[in-house]
């Protein structure tokens, strides 16, 4: 009987603000809020993203900021 060989889809688990040793994620950064975003301006969920908790709280106070500051549409 042989093992059966698992692999990880994503070589690194952790997420990319992690990687990165982004303390704080800043508004004023749209291109990489639009990434978390999807097309209907909706914010990614963490699992879809890749994100932290900690990580996932600060983009979607940070995506509230940028829509309030008009940077970001409220819908496409």
């Amino acid at each position: 009987m042989t093992m059966k060989k698992y692999r990880k889809f994503r070589k690194d688990n952790r997420c990319r603000f992690c990687r990165g040793g982004v303390e704080d994620i800043d508004y004023k950064d749209i291109v990489m809020l639009q990434k978390l975003c999807t097309p209907q301006a909706k914010l990614y969920s963490s699992r879809r993203s890749g994100n932290c908790a900690r990580h996932q709280r600060q983009v979607k106070i940070a995506i509230k900021y940028a829509r309030y500051m008009a940077l970001l549409s409220y819908t496409t």
